[in-house]
């Protein structure tokens, strides 16, 4: 049945040399652990990606049940721990997930790095990747308040104030992030908004344009 689905969609659609393209694509042999056990700190992109696609997949199982309101975030959180089917597990994964993606990343940068990665003509690339770098912070600042709870609440507020001290927009950064002039239910909305709808989307564009650069210029060899 699967096959026949596949047969009529491929004769309309062509789909068959696109994923061809990607999996006859060969790995250079310096990036393959079974040649190399060095190899395996060039996995670390890979495995970023990998996580990124996990807290994508939970974090929208979330918002079935999330609430951004100052008066039922909180309870909308407790009640996906307690009494939604796996909503736990689900969560843990997300939370743990914003904390592992960063480390990750960290490791894939240090990699890219100390390999010469960065260097011509793979310059565009290194910028894109330090802006996915920047998108994840702020992934994970957003969403560290969205619990609504008092650790959530009061390591926003040091946030603010350290956007604060930024020079000449510091105060106006922190007006826009807050929504007014105490951290309130405008600051929830929009760190929902922002970690829900505008960093997810900067995110897939910069991914798109990291991977795109990715297959046209390869994959960098070692020093």
């Amino acid at each position: 049945m699967f096959k026949g689905v596949y047969n009529w969609i491929d004769e309309r659609l062509d789909i068959t040399p696109i994923w061809r393209d990607v999996a006859d694509h060969e790995v250079p042999e310096h990036v393959n652990p079974a040649h190399h056990f060095s190899a395996f700190v060039y996995c670390f992109g890979g495995l970023t990606f990998f996580i990124t696609v996990i807290q994508i997949l939970s974090g929208m199982f979330l918002t079935m049940s999330y609430v951004p309101d100052i008066q039922n975030a909180y309870y909308s959180v407790e009640y996906l721990q307690q009494r939604v089917a796996f909503g736990g597990i689900v969560r843990g994964m997300h939370h743990w997930g914003a904390s592992l993606v960063i480390v990750m990343m960290f490791l894939h940068t240090l990699r890219v790095f100390f390999t010469g990665s960065y260097k011509a003509p793979r310059e565009m690339n290194w910028v894109v990747g330090m802006l996915i770098f920047f998108v994840m912070l702020g992934l994970g600042f957003t969403g560290y308040l969205l619990p609504w709870d008092n650790k959530a609440y009061f390591a926003t507020k040091v946030g603010m104030e350290i956007a604060d001290t930024v020079p000449y927009i510091g105060p106006y950064l922190k007006e826009l992030m807050q929504g007014g002039e105490i951290v309130g239910a405008q600051t929830l909305t929009r760190f929902f908004a922002i970690h829900v709808f505008f960093l997810p989307a900067a995110l897939l564009g910069l991914l798109g344009a990291h991977f795109f650069m990715i297959r046209r210029q390869g994959i960098s060899g070692p020093l």
